[in-house]
């Protein structure tokens, strides 16, 4: 039986690597095993990235609302609290863009909220 060699595959493999590690600082672009242990990192914080993006975009809505809120004489809290009892359903992605670029309807918004709790 003949023997099978991988240094076909292996090099692929490397050159992967190397290739995602591209514009790295010194040896991490060009020695694989540095490259191999950097490129696994940036994938961690990659990751990690995409995950703490979510939180970050949601804490964004929230502080716009809030400042939304305050225009209107509320807080942030009790707003939400009569939305929910008056059964308005937006979410807080679209409650911030009407907080920025529609204070018109963001106010009948706090009205309503209002009734609902008085």
């Amino acid at each position: 039986m003949a023997r099978v060699k991988g240094a076909m595959m292996t090099r692929k493999r490397r050159n992967k690597v190397l290739k995602l590690a591209k514009g790295y600082w010194g040896a991490k672009s060009k020695h694989f095993k540095m490259a191999n242990e950097q490129v696994m990192k940036s994938l961690q914080y990659a990751y990690t990235g995409r995950r703490l993006k979510k939180r970050d975009f949601r804490q964004l809505w929230i502080a716009r609302i809030n400042a939304g809120c305050k225009m209107n004489g509320m807080n942030y809290s009790t707003f939400m609290h009569g939305l929910k009892l008056a059964g308005v359903e937006i979410n807080r992605k679209m409650l911030a863009e009407m907080a920025v670029n529609d204070k018109a309807a963001f106010a009948q918004l706090t009205g309503l909220a209002k009734e609902k709790l008085a």
